[in-house]
């Protein structure tokens, strides 16, 4: 049944909503519909009909936050994601800590039970602002439908500003509902004037000209940079400064994107699935300088040993990041960004830099990089998963780029070429199934460019019901599925840790036939064997102008090197060459 057009003009709480949200430059909401949010839809429905903001139906609400996560993350704008009471609301969790972990800026509006009903168990009832509350930068219940504005208003500012993250919204039924007399927006900069709110933190000269002369005084720098450095979009200013000092440079896999991965400093990623180089380096470095990162345990390996020869100097804008795990000889807190221009600008009215200085620091790196190299098996009649990495690599380079978490993640963290903002990756909480639904919100963000999910199949079955919207949206994902029929990251563990007793790691039995169940969707979809398949299938992975999956059946004993055991320092890594695997307890110093 057709449903007309109704133009109305009622001050209500939704009608609040939807107002903010458009105030505040939102264009696409990513949700699921139920009894308690049915207000908000209503009136929602009267918005979208003027082509003021379009609504994006995931199949489950899972779906709708790792999508509005992804949304953040390929643009500058706040993810937004709407979901009922109950079940929706709690559906929403996994994606909450996702993003929370990652610090990405998000806006979750949930519905709620009527007022006269909360705290009686009433149908669809739960408190999720008391579930949420460890995972999001703050939380509301709009008790009053007189404070909406200002609380939507208060929520963009907050959830974008400082360190980003999620902030959940929570809305009864009835307040929906409830008109607002004598309306009247409130804007972002009235309620942070009125609020006062301080997220800058002064760093002074002479903490710049500190941090100057740490680099100055080093012989052997590294620079480890994480995720802020990406949410501060300080790119440039970190080559000028590596460039400046020839520092060689290292990022976590949140911080892939934030420094140029073809440069001749670049060492690639760290960490339990980093390079050789990198994680040696980081093992015989003198001064270590931290940005945006948290030295976080998959990074770190065995804390006590990690830069355990360095001065640290950690540059973050989260008070509660300095010191947590790592205590730093100098901390400079605030603004990534504007802290590396103040310290650019300081050397540029200073004395030269001898840059000789680190010369043979970086030969000692450069023979690392010839000797202990990533490797991509060249098998001619099958496909190994780096050969696929490397091709997509060289076939998309301005792809946008999506993964689940395992195996497959691992791999593309460390054979892609990323620019800045063109990965996304569940590496706090690593979330499998986060893959597919963010591939919606990067595509929905960037519409005509290449957006790539990377991934496998265990992960794949997590949230593949996505596949509807992706079909109803004609959204042209490609879609590569490394099908090793197992957990990968799990079957791996099991095989290095606990002698090889593959407890339900397996995922041959009761697999789907990706190909057909694809097809079913009306989405375009192919099998690939081996490499000659591979080649054929090239062209459509460049201009096809649909949605589109490859199934790519990969070795499945294919493991992932190098690899830092747990509890071992990053200099104890397996998987490389015997050699480096009888010397790595030594001191490196040598090699």
């Amino acid at each position: 049944m057709k449903i007309k057009k109704q133009i109305r003009r009622v001050h209500t709480g939704a009608f609040a909503l939807l107002d903010s949200l458009v105030q505040n430059s939102v264009e696409t909401i990513f949700g699921y519909p139920g009894g308690a949010i049915l207000p908000i839809y209503d009136e929602l429905y009267l918005w979208e009909q003027e082509n003021l903001i379009q609504h994006i139906l995931v199949r489950h609400e899972q779906g709708a936050a790792h999508a509005a996560d992804a949304y953040a993350r390929a643009s500058d704008k706040v993810g937004v994601c709407f979901a009922t009471s109950g079940p929706g609301a709690t559906n929403l969790v996994t994606g909450i800590a996702t993003a929370d972990m990652d610090s990405i800026p998000m806006i979750i509006i949930t519905g709620q039970v009527g007022r006269a009903f909360i705290g009686t168990d009433a149908f669809q009832e739960v408190d999720i602002y008391n579930i949420t509350l460890p995972i999001v930068k703050t939380s509301y219940v709009v008790d009053n439908v007189k404070d909406m504005l200002r609380i939507l208003s208060e929520a963009f500012y907050i959830a974008k500003n400082g360190r980003p993250g999620p902030v959940l919204i929570d809305i009864p039924k009835d307040v929906g509902l409830e008109e607002i007399n004598q309306y009247q927006p409130v804007y972002q900069q009235e309620t942070t004037q009125f609020k006062r709110y301080e997220y800058l933190f002064q760093t002074s000269i002479q903490q710049i000209r500190a941090a100057l002369n740490l680099i100055r005084q080093s012989s052997q720098p590294l620079m480890y940079v994480g995720g802020g450095a990406v949410i501060a979009e300080a790119r440039n200013e970190i080559l000028c400064l590596a460039e400046m000092f020839e520092i060689p440079v290292t990022t976590t896999l949140m911080g892939k994107g934030a420094f140029h991965e073809n440069h001749n400093l670049y060492l690639g990623m760290l960490g339990m699935h980093g390079t050789a180089y990198a994680n040696f380096a980081v093992s015989e470095c003198d001064l270590l300088i931290a940005i945006g990162a948290r030295f976080d345990d998959r990074v770190t390996g065995k804390l006590e040993d990690f830069a355990s020869q360095a001065q640290i100097l950690q540059i973050d804008i989260d008070p509660k990041e300095i010191g947590k795990n790592k205590i730093p000889h100098l901390a400079l807190l605030g603004d990534i960004k504007i802290i590396l221009q103040e310290m650019l600008k300081a050397v540029s009215i200073s004395s030269n830099y001898d840059k000789t200085q680190t010369h043979f620091w970086r030969e000692r790196i450069t023979k690392w990089k010839e000797r202990y190299p990533l490797v991509v098996p060249n098998i001619d009649c099958a496909l190994s998963p780096q050969q696929i990495v490397t091709r997509l690599s060289e076939l998309l380079p301005q792809a946008y780029f999506t993964t689940d978490v395992g195996q497959h993640q691992m791999w593309a963290a460390q054979f892609l070429k990323c620019n800045l903002k063109r990965w996304m990756s569940s590496a706090g909480l690593g979330t499998m199934g986060y893959g597919l639904p963010a591939a919606i919100g990067a595509q929905l963000a960037h519409p005509d460019a290449n957006v790539v999910c990377i991934s496998g199949d265990a992960s794949f079955q997590m949230n593949l019901q996505e596949l509807g919207t992706i079909a109803q949206y004609n959204l042209p994902i490609k879609i590569l599925i490394f099908n090793n029929k197992w957990q990968g990251m799990v079957r791996q563990w099991q095989q290095s840790f606990y002698d090889e007793r593959y407890s339900h790691s397996s995922m041959k039995d009761g697999m789907p036939d990706f190909v057909k169940l694809t097809e079913s969707y009306g989405i375009e979809s192919y099998r690939v064997k081996n490499v000659a398949e591979f080649r054929n299938i090239e062209e459509k992975i460049l201009f096809s102008k649909k949605p589109l999956l490859i199934d790519f059946e990969v070795n499945e004993t294919e493991n992932c090197y190098p690899m830092v055991a747990p509890g071992k320092s990053n200099s104890q890594m397996i998987g490389l060459n015997s050699e480096i695997q009888q010397n790595s307890q030594k001191k490196l110093t040598n090699s």
